[in-house]
């Protein structure tokens, strides 16, 4: 354990979708107590600009190279507590195997994954086993951990879905009728920084070495949540069924590896088959309120769509 008064917390990921919030919830939290420091990990710094809102007295920016082991060892130098977002790739259970030695020997005492929805399950998903593997790395090391697992995210409308809904009113997924329990990363965030600090409800001992799903309040289909869309931002935005080679065809086009499209193909069958529709308690449970809705989201966001 380190003994430094101001406990560091370190955020992997911090200029990612789920990252980037959980930098702006804890930045809110340390403002009006002075026991935590932030330190945001960027793969390059020239990337931070959206940290720059915060004060930097309080969110320190690093770069955090996970190729580099340098870069691995000064982000995580007297950190408490880590954030620990990974991304796909194929050598992700090597980088979270040494991110986690590395956090052992600084004395890390709390680690936060975002993990998946599923990731404890058999569904024959490259990606969910990959989070599996991270899951027992961690689990495996001896420091307490809390698993935050989502199904998919209503902010991926933006990030993924965005560009065709601003230009072509309408997003194409190979999704079929299959139902998902999308949740707003805001909601995700608010656990993390939660957990992270103590805050939850009598600390956040309660929640060592637990796992939960992490889910909106309802299953919805992509035909729905285009009539959702829809009503909210004010113009007419359609859902397109799309089949699975046109889908490969697209992420080509834009550039993305096999390995990758392969991945999100296998999550595409896993979700046609219902599988992400699952909905919990556990945003209420943790938060003491509901999880924002995906009206609520559209509204919030339907300027993006414009």
């Amino acid at each position: 354990m380190n003994n430094h008064q101001e406990k560091i917390i370190l955020v992997t990921g911090a200029t990612g979708t789920v990252g980037s919030e959980v930098v702006k919830q804890l930045a809110s939290i340390s403002s009006s107590s002075s026991g935590h420091k932030i330190r945001a990990a960027v793969h390059s710094k020239n990337k931070a600009d959206k940290l720059k809102q915060f004060d930097n007295k309080r969110v320190e920016i690093v770069e955090l190279d996970y190729t580099k082991p340098e870069t691995v060892a000064d982000a995580l130098n007297k950190v408490d507590k880590l954030y620990l977002q990974t991304l796909p790739v194929p050598d992700v259970t090597d980088i979270c195997s040494n991110l986690v030695k590395e956090a052992k020997k600084n004395g890390v005492e709390y680690i936060v994954k975002l993990s998946a929805m599923g990731a404890d399950s058999e569904r024959g998903s490259t990606i969910l086993r990959l989070h599996e593997e991270e899951e027992k790395i961690i689990g495996a090391s001896g420091v307490a951990y809390i698993f935050l697992r989502p199904p998919a995210f209503m902010q991926n409308f933006v990030t993924q879905f965005g560009h065709t809904i601003r230009t072509q009113n309408a997003f194409y997924v190979p999704a079929g009728d299959g139902k998902m329990s999308f949740v707003d990363t805001r909601d995700i965030a608010t656990i993390a920084a939660r957990m992270l600090t103590n805050n939850g409800n009598g600390g956040s001992q309660q929640h060592h070495n637990k796992a939960y799903d992490i889910t909106g309040q309802d299953a919805l289909s992509y035909r729905q949540v285009a009539d959702i869309l829809s009503n909210e931002v004010g113009k007419k935005i359609s859902y397109i069924d799309i089949s699975e080679d046109d889908t490969r065809k697209g992420m080509e086009q834009v550039g993305m590896n096999d390995w990758y499209i392969d991945i999100m193909i296998e999550l595409f069958r896993i979700i046609r088959a219902g599988y992400g529709s699952e909905t919990t308690a556990a945003v209420e449970h943790i938060t003491g309120r509901k999880p924002i809705s995906f009206a609520q989201f559209a509204k919030d966001y339907a300027e993006v769509f414009m």
